[in-house]
């Protein structure tokens, strides 16, 4: 077993899905990875299993019965990878929007330079973006900064999918509790991180915007990171974070 756990939800990827596994196992570092599958009918599962009989110990399939939402997607391979005891656990798309040379920048972040946490950030250093409408673009961008002015939290791209986590992140923060399942998702578990005092770094990435398959973007996963982020600052009075001198 490698120390690292690539975990990537799926939904009708079957364009994109091997490609990504192949291109991860090639980089000139271990990682393994977890596929959790919600019941895609275009038989995104079955290329994987399929896979599987040439990596059976570097490549894992949990498969879902219904579509459940990102959020307990990461979740559920969040729980399994802490029982596995992995060290760095990496939350990634399927459909090359993240670049996985990308997963290099961010285990050196965290194995390397001492981070907790590494966020490959689309606006770390501008905008980097390719092939957004300019109005994604500019929605994205400022959602952020909306963020950060509710939060106080120091991040640049706060919605941002392309993270390396500690294993002791993600055994300190309550993930029975985490309330957002589309992209508040990804603020929520940044925004924890932080409140509890975790190093939190951004390494700037490029993103590019799929080529292959459907994107799972909506209004409703928009609206409901812009408008729980009031909420959860709220919540966040009246919850107690675990101090980081008690966890190892």
């Amino acid at each position: 077993m490698n120390d690292s756990l690539v975990i990537i939800p799926t939904y009708n990827e079957k364009d994109n899905i091997e490609r990504m596994i192949k291109k991860v196992y090639s980089l000139n570092k271990g990682f393994d990875i977890l596929i959790i599958d919600d019941n895609s009918p275009d038989g995104t599962a079955g290329i994987i299993k399929n896979l599987q009989v040439q990596n059976p110990d570097r490549l894992f399939l949990i498969e879902r019965p219904v579509k459940l939402g990102l959020g307990t997607a990461y979740i559920t391979g969040f729980k399994w990878a802490i029982q596995k005891d992995y060290e760095y656990i990496f939350e990634m798309d399927a459909d090359f929007s993240h670049n996985p040379n990308d997963l290099l920048c961010l285990y050196e972040a965290c194995a390397i330079r001492g981070a907790d946490l590494a966020i490959g950030s689309r606006y770390k250093t501008g905008v980097n973006v390719v092939n957004w409408p300019i109005g994604r673009v500019i929605m994205s961008y400022y959602a952020s900064a909306y963020v950060r002015f509710i939060t106080g939290m120091d991040v640049k791209d706060t919605t941002a999918g392309f993270i390396c986590y500690r294993k002791k992140i993600l055994q300190a923060i309550d993930l029975d509790n985490i309330r957002f399942r589309g992209y508040g998702f990804q603020i929520e578990m940044k925004f924890s991180a932080w409140k509890i005092g975790f190093k939190i770094e951004e390494v700037p990435i490029i993103f590019t915007d799929r080529k292959l398959g459907q994107s799972k973007m909506s209004g409703g996963i928009f609206n409901e990171a812009f408008f729980g982020v009031i909420k959860l600052k709220l919540r966040s009075w009246f919850t107690k974070y675990p101090k980081m001198e008690f966890i190892d």
